[in-house]
């Protein structure tokens, strides 16, 4: 075993999830080692082309992250993994915070076609496309953003990918719908936390009136400018919004799940062309830190 590979512990709690055929009675080629490959360019970020002869041909080590990415491959084993996780104990649902980091894009990132993901031996595929591959501009150059939704234990739950320039805001619905563990025994998906917990940035009226009506209890701190506007409107501007000083100092566990993401050196930069490549990149970074607990 490498540096980095994954141990005989975390195989087994992976092996599990993992695709039996590839479709027509085929047959994968090793994927432990072929994971341990993707791993390895996840941890280091360099080219695919230059990964070590040890883990097999890199083309194979690409096609198999590019084509997981686009049929869901990857999402399904987050979940999965998450699911064992909530099974055994080790979600910790008290409280769940929300957050957003930039990751700035690599030259060789921009540039790609317009066209939707093919996957072989599928007519579709369940990724959606996206026009502008979630790259965004600024005066930095090339940056696209991570918006994360983190749990108790440092590790993420849900996120979601948008161009760097993208307001943070807009996609707390977006990243908390994306929230879903199954559980093992059956019956409905856990999709709500106990208590959430977010910046200013996050505190819109559309999103504390879309907490109030899934009954999640939320602490998030009214901007100076909100404030002064609800008192200015008197009666009509509402009561004033709830905040306990305690329960915010939570929020840095999801700052510090964003710093072990960025561990990734493919995360803390960008180098996927594709919006959905590089989705499934933070995926991959993702179950290795729930296979790592």
């Amino acid at each position: 075993m490498g540096r980095g590979d994954l141990s005989d512990e975390e195989w087994a709690r992976l092996e599990p999830h993992l695709p039996r055929s590839v479709g027509r009675g085929g047959r994968w080629q090793c994927h432990r080692r072929v994971i341990n490959g993707i791993l390895f360019r996840q941890r280091t970020g360099l080219p695919w082309r230059d990964l070590p002869s040890r883990f097999g041909k890199w083309k194979t080590i690409h096609d198999r992250h590019r084509r997981w990415s686009a049929d869901g491959t990857w999402e399904r084993i987050l979940r999965a993994v998450q699911a064992d996780a909530d099974a055994e104990g080790r979600i910790d649902w008290s409280m769940v915070s929300v957050d957003s980091t930039s990751c700035r894009a690599h030259q060789h990132s921009a540039g790609a076609h317009s066209r939707p993901p093919r996957v072989p031996g599928r007519r579709s595929t369940p990724v959606r496309h996206r026009p502008d591959e979630a790259l965004g501009r600024s005066r930095g150059g090339l940056t696209c953003k991570i918006h994360l939704a983190g749990e108790g234990g440092r590790r993420p739950l849900a996120f979601v990918i948008t161009p760097g320039q993208w307001g943070d805001a807009p996609q707390l619905i977006p990243v908390l719908e994306q929230i879903r563990v199954p559980r093992p025994a059956g019956g409905h998906s856990r999709t709500r936390p106990d208590h959430l917990g977010g910046d200013k940035a996050y505190s819109s009226r559309r999103n504390r009136r879309y907490l109030r009506r899934r009954q999640i209890k939320h602490t998030i701190p009214e901007p100076k400018d909100q404030r002064a506007n609800r008192q200015r409107r008197g009666s009509r501007g509402g009561r004033p919004t709830g905040f306990d000083r305690g329960i915010y100092r939570r929020r840095n566990e999801v700052e510090r799940t964003i710093n072990r993401l960025k561990i990734f050196r493919a995360v803390a930069t960008r180098y996927d062309k594709r919006a959905y490549v590089f989705h499934g990149t933070v995926t991959v970074a993702s179950i290795r830190l729930w296979l790592r607990t």
